[in-house]
């Protein structure tokens, strides 16, 4: 219903390539080019700076991005609200969530939500908290789901589920024999941890120093990062490494992991939604209301 070529616009302006944006948008390079030029010729502005291969946005190009961001967001609460009136709701919405959350977490929401709302296209991208944050400034995506301890003042955070960390190693390996350690034990077998960034980090980080107990004093065999990458590395070596809960559930029904518990030590950790403060997205409040009563 809005002008498309403010779309392809905005999607140059993000990527500065052509073909990048023609992708990105399914359309072909010289249907972009020709969306520029009636713009430009609309406007009697250039919006692009061409130099060889290379583009640029104008003065006048730099302008363009904010106001087609308050045009989408108004686009889809006018889409949300009109629908809503005829009781369907409609739209695409973009979520990014970290992949302990995406991989474990919300695949079965995002199956009971599209049952409950068929005409909401969901598009779901994953990375540690740190990149879903800043897929959120970049507003590459409507609503975040994130780990981690810290809280940006940029963001609205509402707390969504809990979930435990907990320490695991290959339920084969002897090189542990006690089902309990102590905390200061820790520091006797290889770890493995998950990369800078990563909200699980952090928040291993925290609780461990909360103990007096430093990241550099362990001894860190390997950083991964994915949550998949360190249970297969778990299964052919005489590792240890803290993960979700979630996450091993099928590993210790298989009998391929086995959790060490750490005397007077516990990991526990809330997951949040996140949203740019102040920004109202129809469609994130309807499956943030829908995500949460899915857990009750």
């Amino acid at each position: 219903m809005f002008d498309f070529r403010l779309r392809v616009f905005y999607t140059v302006g993000r990527r500065l390539n052509f073909t990048k944006a023609a992708k990105e948008l399914y359309i072909s390079q010289p249907a972009v080019t020709r969306h520029i030029h009636e713009l430009e010729t609309a406007f009697r502005l250039q919006l692009f700076e061409r130099n060889g291969n290379k583009i640029a946005l104008t003065s006048a190009g730099k302008m363009l991005p904010s106001y087609s961001e308050r045009i989408f967001d108004l686009y889809r609460d006018m889409e949300f609200e009109l629908n809503a009136l005829a009781e369907v709701h409609s739209g695409i919405l973009r979520i990014g969530a970290s992949s302990t959350i995406a991989q474990y977490i919300i695949p079965p929401i995002l199956a009971d939500f599209h049952q409950k709302f068929k005409h909401v296209k969901v598009q779901l991208s994953t990375g540690n908290t740190e990149a879903i944050e800043q897929a959120l400034l970049n507003k590459d995506i409507e609503l975040g789901i994130v780990e981690g301890r810290s809280k940006n003042p940029l963001f609205g955070y509402q707390e969504f589920i809990k979930d435990e960390l907990v320490l695991v190693t290959n339920a084969k390996e002897t090189f542990i024999k006690k089902e309990t350690l102590k905390i200061e034990e820790l520091k006797k077998y290889p770890f493995l941890m998950r990369e800078p960034g990563s909200g699980t980090l952090e928040v291993i980080e925290h609780t461990l120093n909360a103990h007096r107990i430093k990241m550099e004093e362990l001894n860190i065999e390997m950083r991964l990062a994915s949550i998949e990458s360190i249970k297969s590395y778990l299964l052919y070596s005489p590792c240890i490494a803290f993960i979700s809960i979630h996450a091993i559930l099928k590993e210790l029904k298989h009998n391929e992991l086995r959790i060490i518990d750490v005397k007077n030590f516990s990991i526990e950790r809330p997951f949040y939604f996140i949203e740019p403060q102040g920004q109202v997205n129809a469609l994130s409040k309807l499956f943030v209301k829908s995500a949460l009563s899915h857990n009750l």
